[in-house]
């Protein structure tokens, strides 16, 4: 994936590209045969300072990650009483991830999915207090509402300057790898890639 969020006319040519060619799939489609599966990305995990992205799967049971070209990390939440280690899954061509629910990650990404799934599905509007219930849900519907008449790039640009990336402590460290069975192998990775908080659902 290319382009940058500090330079809006590129990233919106890209997105126009992307867009055409994750709506037409198979062999019409425009993806190259390489990553033809990318459509099938939940999240791309990158940096728009390196313009660096990895085709991300995100589920909330790890039987659900399926194999795509293109597709890279498998995000999955870790279960109570076995390993959250970072492990390579040869079958399924996948770096599994597991990483915490409950108040973290994969919460706050299915939080946010529903407020998107909800707005879209009020034809941009501000769904009914049923389908999000949740008030801070609300507001960030709210948000989108008010900007219902601008280009979505905008809308993220304009949106970003509300997010506090500061609030956000990062560590770095080693990263283990083991395969998938159990069996540790040789470490493979020193770090793992991370979204950069751009907006509301950092």
């Amino acid at each position: 994936m290319t382009g940058r969020v500090g330079h809006p006319p590129l990233l919106k040519r890209h997105i126009a590209a992307a867009t055409t060619a994750f709506r037409t799939r198979g062999k019409a489609s425009r993806l190259p045969q390489s990553i033809d599966g990318l459509w099938k990305a939940d999240l791309f995990l990158g940096n728009s300072d390196s313009d660096k992205w990895v085709g991300t799967s995100v589920k909330i049971n790890q039987i659900d990650l399926a194999p795509a070209r293109g597709l890279r990390v498998g995000l999955v939440p870790t279960s109570q009483g076995r390993s959250d280690a970072v492990r390579k899954d040869d079958r399924k061509g996948l770096i599994i991830c597991p990483v915490p629910y409950d108040g973290a990650f994969v919460e706050i990404f299915y939080m946010a999915w529903e407020v998107v799934t909800a707005f879209i599905h009020a034809d941009a509007k501000l769904p009914k207090e049923v389908d999000l219930p949740r008030p801070a849900a609300r507001q960030v519907a709210r948000y989108l509402e008010d900007r219902r008449g601008f280009p979505a790039v905008d809308v993220i640009e304009a949106l970003k300057r509300l997010a506090q990336p500061e609030l956000l402590k990062t560590e770095t460290s080693a990263a283990g790898l083991i395969v998938a069975g159990g069996v540790k192998a040789d470490q493979m990775v020193t770090s793992v890639l991370a979204p950069t908080p751009i907006g509301l659902t950092s």
